[in-house]
C-alpha cells in the first residue's frame, strides 16, 4: 500500500565526488569570467565563495553540473567510499534549500537557479508519499507487480506537484555496494512509472543504508527502513 505523507521534512544524503576533479577547472571559468573562486574556513569548514562578474553564471554551472552528473557522481563516489575516501552528505535549510558538502569541508548550493545576483533560488520539497518495499517489491528484486504500478500511476496523475525526486533506501542487511544498487535501482522502477504517467522526475537517488528512519537491530525497523521516498517538489 501506497503511504501518503502530509509534512515530514525533506531529509536525504548524496554523493559528490565529482566536485574535487572539477575544481581547477571552475578556478579557471571564474577567471575567464571575470571572477574569482575563493575559499575561507568557517568554523571548521572549508566554505567556496564565487565572486565578481562570472558569480552568478559559475554558480549556476557548478549546480547544474553536479545534477546533471548525478548518476556519474554517484558511481564514482561509491568507489571512493569502499576506499574510504569521501565522506559525503546534504542537508536541507527551513526555507528549502539543499546544501552540499564535500569530504574536504567545501560547501555549495544543490540548486541551478540563481537570480541576477548570484543568489540561490531555492526549491520547496517535501515527502509526500513513502513506497514500502516489502509491499511492492520482492526480496533482491526492483520490479513491482502490476497492482503496485496502477497504484503508483494513480497517484502521480493525481498530484498536483510540478516535480518529483524519488529515493531509494534500505536496510543495513548485504553489503554496502548491493543496497546501493538494490536502492538506486528500485528508485529508478518508480521514476519510471511517474515518468509513464506524464509528470516531470528532476532526479532520482540511491542511499543505500545511509539515511534510516529506524534501528536496523530489529526486524521492524529493517522494514521501515527498505522504503522508496517520493518527494513532491513545488
Amino acid at each position: 500500500m501506497l503511504k501518503t505523507e502530509q509534512s515530514p521534512p525533506f531529509v536525504a544524503q548524496k554523493l559528490f565526488g565529482i566536485y574535487k576533479k572539477r575544481r581547477s577547472f571552475l578556478a579557471t571559468a571564474m577567471w575567464i569570467a571575470g571572477g574569482r573562486m575563493e575559499r575561507q574556513v568557517k568554523d571548521g569548514r572549508v566554505m567556496v565563495r564565487f565572486e565578481g562578474a562570472g558569480r552568478a553564471l559559475i554558480a549556476g554551472a557548478l549546480a547544474m553540473a553536479l545534477q546533471a552528473g548525478a548518476a556519474a557522481a554517484q558511481t564514482s563516489s561509491q568507489q571512493g567510499l569502499d576506499r574510504g575516501q569521501y565522506i559525503p552528505s546534504i542537508w536541507v535549510d527551513p526555507d528549502g534549500c539543499e546544501h552540499w558538502v564535500m569530504d574536504d569541508g567545501a560547501e555549495g548550493f544543490m540548486t541551478p537557479h540563481v537570480n541576477r545576483q548570484g543568489i540561490p533560488v531555492c526549491r520547496e520539497g517535501r515527502v509526500c508519499a513513502l513506497v514500502r518495499s516489502d509491499q511492492f517489491f520482492a526480496t533482491d528484486s526492483a520490479t513491482i507487480s502490476a497492482e503496485g504500478r496502477d497504484s503508483l500511476r494513480a497517484f502521480f496523475r493525481q498530484s498536483d506537484a510540478r516535480a518529483f525526486v524519488i529515493t531509494g533506501h534500505t536496510d543495513s542487511d548485504a553489503s554496502d555496494a548491493y543496497n546501493m544498487r538494490l536502492s538506486l535501482a528500485r528508485a529508478n522502477t518508480v521514476a519510471g512509472i511517474a515518468r509513464a504517467a506524464g509528470v516531470s522526475v528532476s532526479d532520482v537517488r540511491g542511499l543505500g543504508e545511509r539515511n534510516p528512519i529506524a534501528s536496523n537491530a530489529t526486524a521492524d525497523g529493517k522494514a521501515r527502513n527498505r522504503r522508496v521516498e517520493i518527494t513532491c517538489i513545488g
